[in-house]
């Protein structure tokens, strides 16, 4: 035996007005919508709306009237007192693409700031006038009353609920009814002020100059958003009935920030802060726009996640990737200051973009062993670009390359590794290569036969100190003079090593879990370059003290770890702390 679900309508009411809107304040917008799309329907005779704050009305309820098609008596059993039936909206022909949205279900928002909606129309098909009203307990009652309204429209009365009849009163009515309706292609009063403007203010004016419509539009993007825009472009999809405006931001912004778009469905204000209009790399654009085809969510706060979106949010993605091209091409200056403002954005989008591409190569500089100089620049001068993703690592190693006329980049900053892959796509393997430390040892020529056999043998005398810190030395001739030492690490090798020393802190089962993981033992994760050049390390090839010998080997790491700017281990800070005190001591003895 089938059954019917039991519905509760008060529930459904109070599910619809109190949970569907984020705030009391979107019910002039349903108002107002209603009354756009009765104007709309009729097609014919004034189209005004007039609302009568609490102030005016004098009894503390809130009145709008409009000049729309209005209702019959079966219309107002249908789409005010009947939820979830489309397909009889259909047959009357409130499903129409011209309408804002549907009558009756955004009356329901009213029930945020009311406990009671008196209802009076006259329909333009004739018949009689027609009372509705209706209670936040989910009742209502309809009556016609030929005498209730003498003029084709409709009018609603709100009683407000208690501690609710601030949001009826004039100045906050003025507000919300400018926010939402100043665009609406009808004329809308509040007591007696007209609020409504008589165009888009992004549109050109006739034979307006370039110049006064980007000073008026840095204005408008000033009120709107809080900022003096970068530059003002003008947006227009016919496909989907859009105009507007983009304002590109003059300062840097997060990447990770939230896009913020004002944006109007055929006229009437869907939110100042819509997401999801423009591709995520986009997040440096603001834009104010206005479309007939986008479908908002059921609230109406938000755009709804079709392949409309989809194709419209690729479209303006290119008409922005269309002027960086354009700015970059003949304003080289001012594309090089909003690069320098919003890299991270450029970086991102050149990842799949290679017109993008070739403008972050042009235009953006990197970090260098020659400075700070562009992509291109670097790549007229060295065949290949290396690299290193690092930027501790380029740091230590940007001296020894630079002394040995290598050229390096510092690819260590978000998306530049990305970067260089992507160029070995586009340009072939040769384009682009990471660097490995160990690589620099090929660059550098082999130390003196005599020095490194000395060396050796006061090394063996500090052989301890290399093997505590997991580390073998390796004598070489390299500049700078002035570096005696340079640290190198062996990525995989200090993978086991930072296992190992989690193992030896952790509990027996994780140990063994790790102990799996970390495979076979390995050799020294860590080489000390020694430079035989440098007159501190040819004094140690004299050393015959055990002591004195482990303490300048010891030194010499510490020192060459701090120049590698990589974290130290708690063995790293005690031989810090041990080599510094031990060679104060040392002095303050002598």
């Amino acid at each position: 035996m089938s059954r019917s679900f039991g519905v509760d309508l008060r529930g459904i009411i109070e599910l619809l007005s109190q949970h569907l809107y984020s705030s009391p304040r979107v019910y002039v917008r349903e108002l107002l919508q209603n009354a756009t799309d009765a104007i709309t329907a009729r097609g014919e005779g004034p189209a005004r709306i007039v609302i009568e704050p609490a102030e005016q009305t004098g009894d503390g309820t809130l009145r709008i009237s409009d000049s729309g098609i209005g209702l019959t008596e079966d219309e107002v059993h249908t789409l005010l007192s009947t939820l979830g039936r489309t397909s009889k909206r259909d047959e009357l022909g409130f499903a129409r693409q011209d309408f804002l949205g549907q009558f009756g279900v955004g009356l329901l928002s009213c029930f945020l700031v009311a406990d009671e909606i008196r209802l009076v129309s006259r329909s333009a098909k004739g018949g009689p006038a027609v009372r509705w009203t209706a209670e936040g307990n989910g009742t209502y009652e309809v009556v016609a009353d030929d005498s209730a309204r003498a003029e084709i429209g409709t009018t609603v009365t709100l009683v407000p609920r208690r501690d609710a009849e601030h949001w009826l009163q004039q100045d906050m009515v003025t507000a919300l009814a400018k926010e939402f309706g100043e665009l609406l292609p009808v004329e809308v009063l509040v007591a007696q002020l007209r609020l409504t403007q008589p165009e888009l203010p992004w549109l050109r004016r006739p034979a307006e100059p370039d110049g006064d419509f980007h000073d008026r539009m840095s204005t408008y993007c000033e009120r709107t958003f809080g900022f003096r825009p970068f530059e003002v472009l003008p947006l227009n999809v016919p496909t989907v009935g859009l105009t507007g405006a983009a304002f590109v931001m003059p300062d840097a912004a997060h990447p990770g920030s939230r896009q913020a778009h004002r944006i109007y469905l055929k006229q009437m204000l869907v939110g100042d802060s819509v997401e999801g209009l423009l591709p995520d790399w986009a997040y440096f654009v603001r834009c104010a726009v206005n479309t007939s085809a986008l479908r908002p969510t059921a609230s109406r706060e938000a755009l709804y996640q079709d392949e409309t979106l989809l194709a419209v949010r690729d479209e303006l993605g290119s008409v922005l990737k269309d002027w960086l091209v354009r700015l970059g091409a003949t304003e080289p200056e001012r594309a090089t200051r909003l690069l320098g403002e919003h890299q991270l954005g450029m970086k991102s989008v050149a990842l799949v973009d290679d017109e993008l591409l070739r403008l972050v190569e042009h235009w953006l500089p990197f970090e260098t062993t020659d400075g700070h100089v562009t992509l291109r620049q670097f790549r007229r001068k060295y065949a290949s670009v290396l690299y290193t993703p690092d930027v501790d690592e380029f740091r230590q190693l940007a001296p020894v390359a630079q002394a040995q006329g290598l050229g390096l980049l510092n690819a260590g900053y978000a998306y530049d590794a990305e970067l260089m892959k992507r160029l070995t796509e586009v340009d072939g393997a040769a384009a682009a290569r990471r660097v490995v430390p160990g690589e620099l040892l090929a660059t550098m020529d082999n130390a003196d036969p005599v020095i490194e056999a000395d060396l050796k043998a006061s090394l063996k005398l500090a052989g301890a100190v290399l093997d505590r810190h997991d580390c073998e030395a390796v004598p070489r001739e390299f500049d700078p003079v002035s570096l005696p030492a340079l640290l190198i690490t062996d990525a995989d090798r200090e993978r086991v090593r930072d296992t190992e020393q989690i193992s030896e802190q952790s509990d027996p089962l994780w140990a063994q879990l790790l102990g799996q993981l970390s495979g076979p033992a390995s050799t020294a994760s860590q080489q000390l370059v020694l430079n035989t050049r440098n007159p501190l390390v040819r004094r140690l090839s004299e050393l015959t003290d055990p002591a004195l010998a482990e303490l300048t080997v010891e030194s010499l790491y510490v020192h060459a770890l701090l120049q590698s700017r990589r974290p130290m281990r708690p063995k790293d800070t005690a031989a810090l702390n041990r080599s510094f005190l031990d060679l104060l001591d040392r002095a303050v003895r002598r």
